[in-house]
């Protein structure tokens, strides 16, 4: 058996599926990776994850940075070990984006009135002392995009319809 031959039997083949996986999460970073030098800022790795479609809690983001970071923790993401993590996340379909149907009837339990609506005082209240905290930060990001400018208020039926993505 000549040398080459065994060397090209050593590598493994990959399918189509991997293939395009590795494409998704190598754009997804290369949109963070400032200088071109396969890292990207820690503070930015949510934002990435996100932007897969992945939706992990803040703990479970926290386990995959501490996954994906150095020994000395250096303030940057290393793409190998970013895409590492990724692969074997997307692969296993975690982190999935809840479903339209649970989503509304989340939102309807919190909906006493049920008028299919709720204030932002009430948004707040539920999403900032309950659960997971969401931050000042991702509750202004929240009621941004919640809030019907017209009424001043979250209709969360409309809401849901842009909250949910579509499985690919």
């Amino acid at each position: 058996m000549e040398e080459g031959a065994a060397q090209e039997e050593a590598v493994p083949e990959v399918d189509g599926h991997t293939l395009e996986l590795k494409k998704k999460i190598l754009e997804a970073f290369e949109v963070f990776d400032h200088d071109a030098n396969n890292t990207a800022d820690v503070r930015e790795v949510g934002t990435i994850i996100r932007s897969l479609g992945l939706c992990p809690s803040e703990g479970e983001l926290a386990d995959m940075i501490r996954m994906m970071e150095e020994e000395e923790p250096t303030g940057y993401v290393r793409y190998e070990k970013f895409e590492t993590v990724l692969q074997q996340v997307l692969t296993e379909r975690r982190f999935r984006p809840v479903d339209e149907e649970t989503l509304l009837k989340a939102f309807a339990a919190l909906d006493s009135a049920k008028t299919d609506c709720l204030t932002e005082e009430q948004l707040t209240q539920y999403m900032t002392e309950n659960g997971e905290n969401f931050s000042k930060e991702e509750m202004d990001e929240m009621l941004s995009a919640a809030i019907d400018p017209d009424k001043g208020n979250i209709e969360y039926r409309e809401y849901i319809s842009l909250m949910v993505t579509e499985e690919n």
